[in-house]
């Protein structure tokens, strides 16, 4: 791996901020569903853009097509253990807690870190893009998680607590994900790198999109997606 644990620290701390930004958004103003549907689509294009122009060509170009299938059933596996396991809770509960919204919430976002850390087993530049993707979405996961704590009656310093253990459980799953990749050979990096792919991919098609359209949209919130496409094809050149 060339690029050394402070460095990944360093790039993760900001999407670490965003959870903070996002909750104090919701202290003075809780964004309205349809600014949230815009950016929600806004993320998933960028996050489809790193997909589809540095991971899945470094994947390719690695040609460890049975590593690769491995790694990437095992994302598929394990995002759909978690879906399952929310829908089991939301089935047997008629209220939900504050303690299965934090395990939930919990769980996304130290996958997030763990997904930054993995990123730059591609190189420097993946993850310094992913890192910008993730940005926005854990940006809205804070914003969810003040609004959900909210709702619940928690005060604004119970709410700010968790989302700093929010934040705190995404630098760690970032500095698991960059340890465990100095420390593998590398048929274990392309097997993680494909685990990655596929969560990302959940993430777009099963978390952003899906939230995304739960509100009646216009053609211009549909348009951010695109956008947040191109912004970052953008950028990518640019770098």
């Amino acid at each position: 791996m060339t690029t050394s644990l402070t460095s990944i620290m360093t790039f993760a701390a900001f999407p670490a901020v965003a959870v903070l930004l996002g909750a104090g958004v919701t202290f003075i103003r809780t964004p309205s569903s349809a600014v949230r549907s815009a950016v929600q689509h806004f993320a998933a294009g960028v996050i489809f853009c790193v997909l589809a122009t540095e991971l899945l060509p470094d994947l390719v170009h690695r040609k460890m097509p049975l590593v690769t299938v491995i790694g990437f059933s095992a994302g598929v596996a394990l995002m759909l253990a978690v879906k399952w396991m929310g829908d089991q809770k939301a089935l047997t509960e008629s209220g939900r807690s504050t303690s299965s919204l934090m395990a939930a919430m919990g769980v996304d976002i130290v996958l997030d870190g763990v997904l930054i850390g993995l990123s730059f087993s591609a190189g420097e530049k993946q993850g310094l893009l992913l890192t910008i993707a993730l940005v926005l979405e854990v940006f809205f996961l804070g914003v969810s998680c003040a609004t959900s704590l909210g709702a619940l009656g928690r005060s604004k310093r119970s709410i700010g607590l968790a989302c700093a253990s929010l934040a705190a459980g995404l630098c760690l799953g970032a500095a698991s994900g960059a340890m465990v990749l100095s420390h593998v050979k590398p048929a274990y990096v392309d097997g993680m790198l494909a685990f990655g792919v596929a969560a990302l991919l959940y993430l777009v098609t099963e978390e952003l999109l899906v939230e995304a359209h739960e509100e009646p949209e216009t053609p211009i919130q549909t348009a951010m997606f695109f956008v947040g496409f191109i912004v970052l094809f953008t950028i990518d050149m640019m770098i």
